[in-house]
């Protein structure tokens, strides 16, 4: 809670903090979805400077063990807006998203995004 996270979809904002980490966890790993507050926004986007919406999280510093025994490690903690439906707000995600999205049934984000790591 209170980790400012980079937005890498062309919804509208650049940096949001993180309010509540969702399914009663005390804090969100890869895929998670949390309730954050956009703190910074690019002018004329969907999202506004101030409004509470849903994240995925889309990549984190803190690693985590694959089946395989490989470890997944980003350099930033990115997000990836959603509506109350789970469909993302943007239509295009920058940069690398991990594979593990796809057993959260994140699949749309998946298809949205450049590069699956």
């Amino acid at each position: 809670m209170r980790t400012t996270l980079k937005v890498v979809d062309n919804s509208g904002a650049k940096k949001v903090m993180c309010i509540q980490a969702l399914k009663g966890r005390k804090g969100a790993r890869l895929g998670d979805i949390i309730v954050a507050s956009v703190k910074e926004a690019h002018m004329g986007g969907k999202v506004k400077k101030g409004e509470v919406t849903r994240a995925v999280v889309v990549r984190a510093a803190m690693q985590r063990g694959r089946v395989d025994g490989s470890e997944v490690k980003f350099d930033d903690n990115a997000v990836v807006l959603i509506n109350k439906q789970g469909e993302p707000i943007g239509t295009r995600v920058f940069g690398p998203v991990p594979h593990e999205l796809r057993k959260k049934k994140h699949l749309k984000i998946l298809s949205l995004a450049e590069h699956v790591a």
